[in-house]
């Protein structure tokens, strides 16, 4: 799901013919201007700025703001950059450099993720650049150049490339001769944070927040003096308490120059057993799923309560990653959402409960960075996401990562939160198209090892292309068959049929490409469980009891004035 107006942070593949023969003449062009590498002097030194991103994207321009500073996954330090192609759009992050005329500098960047180039414009000889298709572990890219006779900046920057996954890259170097814009000043330690104050609690948790620390780049949260939690921001909930219980907690200061002392302490207790919130409302047999966003990026402010009706289950729209891996927080955007306060929130979840709504926290989205990939960063995603129902109140969690998963890790955090979460526990998950092409793959494999648990699969049928239908045939985005002939791949693939559901925009602003009017969606419903209102694709059979449909978002629907909910919500309920 994105964060960008009118941009999509779902990539897909493009068709075989752009990646065998745009990409093949880009990659062939690339390579024809990759020069040597040279070795840098004594004297020289890196002459680009915020180069490890440290201080956000200071100094970069990222185009169409497909850029971003994310604390996991990096090199060294605390960041790393993010760069995600969407449309047409590669994602291109630049800085001007100062360098000096007729001197040769080394150029290198670390980075990750999807394809990855490197280059420099400008240097008044030849430019450069080099690239990698991916790669899931830190790669370093490097060349080299040489600036004319008049040459005082350059242009250098990193793009990836569309239709493919985001980029990270971390640790740029230009090193060689002083440009004039002299070595950055390293950091300095920053001041111990002050106004430490414990917010909720749980039987298990405890939410603390501070006051930010100027220079800092994160903060250690420690309890009775060992450090228990991490944070990006100025708040952090440590879990794996114990009830009714007191705990000391302090927080430092970090940056690249190392940490600062421990705050004051202060003093915080668990809450007793049986403070928990009990089982949700249940999930209606034909529901409809929207995102609600956490952010605004141009589409309609919302609170909770100003969701329709229409919606049964509303994702929260997104959890936030930690420096822990697999933990997640949330911290809800009082500034962006005009001034909606963490009371009125939680206030909110309980009256959608009370009308019979189901409210979950969606993990992942445009900027989410988690990752579950082994033993401890699964039970690390367990304890967060439930200490995130105990405090807040959600019903659930949606499954919503851009990065890829692993299905044996995910597969063991889920179920160890279901065991602590209980029967009423909702799980959705929002795959791409290409994640559900076969059994195979990840996402498809999690959703059949948690069948037992699962409540629905919305995919995104959309930024995507063109794509296989469950007959072997080939179907553009957009249409009713390629909504039928996809749904198909699940449903045949060992899904439930109540476990499937038709993810679409809301609107065309909502997503870069594949809106289709919530008559296509209608169509495609009553196709799939009547067999009335197919297009060529007429499926085997009919499957009466499939979900419904998900669209992001509600805020994207309000904006078209709640068109695609007014239209699809009472259609879903009608079905058999």
């Amino acid at each position: 799901m994105e964060r960008s107006a009118g941009r999509s942070s779902r990539r897909r593949r493009r068709s075989r013919t752009l990646l065998g023969g745009t990409l093949a003449v880009a990659t062939a062009a690339a390579l024809t201007v990759t020069g040597l590498v040279s070795t840098a002097q004594a004297a020289d030194i890196n002459n680009a700025k915020n180069a490890g991103f440290e201080s956000g994207l200071a100094n970069w321009t990222c185009s169409g703001g497909s850029g971003a500073a994310v604390s996991s996954p990096v090199r060294s330090g605390t960041s790393a950059l993010k760069a995600t192609p969407a449309g047409q759009d590669n994602a291109k992050c630049s800085q001007s450099v100062k360098v000096k005329p007729n001197s040769t500098y080394a150029l290198s960047s670390w980075v990750q993720g999807g394809y990855a180039y490197l280059g420099v414009s400008g240097t008044g000889t030849t430019d450069v650049s080099t690239w990698t298709p991916g790669s899931s572990s830190w790669t370093k890219l490097s060349t080299s150049f040489k600036t004319g006779a008049n040459t005082t900046s350059v242009t250098v920057y990193t793009h990836g490339w569309y239709g493919q996954a985001a980029y990270f890259a971390d640790d740029i170097e230009v090193t060689g001769p002083d440009g004039g814009g002299g070595e950055e000043p390293g950091p300095v330690i920053p001041a111990a944070p002050a106004g430490l104050t414990a917010g909720a609690t749980t039987t298990s948790s405890v939410a603390l927040s501070w006051n930010a620390v100027s220079g800092a780049t994160g903060y250690k949260v420690y309890r009775n003096g060992v450090q228990a939690a991490t944070s990006t921001g100025t708040s952090a909930t440590v879990t794996g308490l114990t009830a009714d219980t007191a705990y000391q907690f302090s927080v430092s200061a970090t940056n690249a120059a190392g940490e600062s002392v421990k705050s004051a302490a202060i003093s915080a207790r668990t809450a007793k057993e049986g403070t928990g919130p009990g089982p949700g409302p249940a999930v209606p047999k034909h529901a409809v799923t929207g995102y609600w966003q956490n952010f605004n990026n141009g589409a309609a402010v919302q609170k909770l309560t100003d969701v329709p009706a229409d919606y049964d289950i509303i994702a929260v729209s997104f959890a936030d990653a930690t420096p822990t891996p697999g933990q997640v927080t949330f911290n809800l955007d009082t500034a962006g959402l005009n001034g909606y306060t963490d009371a009125q929130f939680r206030a909110d979840i309980k009256t959608k409960q009370a009308q019979g709504k189901n409210v979950i926290i969606s993990i992942g989205g445009e900027l989410g960075t988690v990752r579950v990939d082994n033993d401890a960063s699964a039970t690390a995603f367990a304890n967060s996401v439930y200490a995130l129902m105990q405090d807040y109140g959600f019903n659930g969690v949606d499954i919503d990562l851009e990065n890829g998963l692993n299905a044996t890790y995910m597969t063991k955090a889920l179920r160890q939160l279901s065991a602590k979460a209980g029967s009423g526990l909702v799980i959705t998950m929002a795959p791409q198209t290409i994640d559900m092409q076969s059994t195979s793959g990840e996402y498809f494999k999690t959703a059949l090892n948690i069948k037992d648990i699962l409540t629905v699969v919305n995919m995104q049928y959309y930024n995507s292309g063109s794509m296989l239908g469950c007959d072997g045939k080939v179907y553009s985005q957009g249409s009713v068959d390629f909504l039928t002939a996809l749904a198909c791949i699940q449903l045949e693939g060992g899904l439930d049929p109540s476990q499937v559901g038709i993810g679409v925009p809301a609107s065309t602003r909502g997503a870069g490409s594949g809106y289709v009017s919530p008559s296509i969606v209608n169509a495609a419903l009553d196709c799939l469980t009547k067999g009335t209102n197919c297009g060529s694709f007429k499926p085997s059979k009919t499957y009466p009891s499939l979900r419904g449909a998900m669209t992001w978002s509600t805020n994207w629907d309000a904006t078209a004035g709640f068109a695609w909910s007014k239209a699809v919500g009472p259609h879903v309920r009608s079905l058999p």
